[in-house]
This record gives structure tokens, sequence and C-alpha cells, in this order.
């Protein structure tokens, strides 16, 4: 069902925490299944620089945080706003269809982190894109 690079990241995920003095912090939830996640970022020269999470809810939501944070680390703002939910889901070769709204998940607050750090510094965030994706088994 999940595949071992999943399993890795659910049972040793990386760079769980909170940066204290975050440029940025994004916050997204599903509320149907649950699943609660938040993305603290350090910026330094428009590079992420470090990259922090805290996760409650299932195995693959906290594998997607955790991979998500080592795809942004090392990234310019705008390539950490390119990576999608299909990105996050090809890193960690696969997640079964019933899933992939956590990898949903993950790129959301990685970018609602990046929009909190853009309204910091003055920036205006892009206009949301309608007919975003829902778990289809919260409904």
């Amino acid at each position: 069902m999940y595949s071992d690079k999943v399993m890795d990241h659910f049972q040793n995920p990386r760079n769980v925490g909170e940066i204290e003095d975050a440029d940025g912090v994004g916050t997204v939830g599903n509320p149907t299944c649950g699943d609660l996640m938040t993305i603290y970022i350090k910026v330094k020269d428009n590079v992420i620089e470090d990259v922090k999470f805290k996760t409650f809810g299932c195995g693959a939501a906290i594998a997607t945080s955790s991979m998500i944070t080592e795809m942004a680390v090392g990234k310019t703002i705008e390539e950490a706003l390119a990576i999608t939910r299909n990105d996050v889901a090809d890193n960690l070769e696969g997640l079964p269809p019933v899933k992939m709204h956590c990898s949903n998940l993950a790129a959301d607050a990685l970018h609602a982190a990046i929009d909190n750090y853009k309204e910091k510094i003055g920036e205006k965030k892009k206009e949301e894109p309608e007919g975003k994706d829902i778990c289809p088994s919260c409904g």
C-alpha cells in the first residue's frame, strides 16, 4: 500500500519542529479527515535556508510534510512555489489515491508559509486558482 520511501519518512520524519523566529508560517488542514499541518520557513536572500513542520495526521500526512521540507530547503521562493502535490507524491515514490490529498496539504502549507513571508516583506500574494482538489475519501 505504501512505498518504502513513504514508510521511511513516516517512521523517521525529517525537519520536525518549529522555527521560533520564522520568516513565514503556513497552516492548512482538512476538517473532514482531521489532518493539520504547519510549515515554518527561514529565508535569506530569497532562498529558503531552513524549513520545519508540525503535523497532526495520518502516516501519509507526516511523510508528505517531511518530504516537502526536504524538497524546499535550498530552493528560491519561486522554485518552492512551483512544487506541486504531484511532485511531493512522485518524490515519495507514489501515494495511494485515497491519500493524495495529504500531498496537496503539504504543498498548500508550504505555499501558505511563502505567502505569509511575502506579506511580511510587503509583496502581494498571487491569486489562488479555483477548483482545488478535495480529498476524495473525505468528501
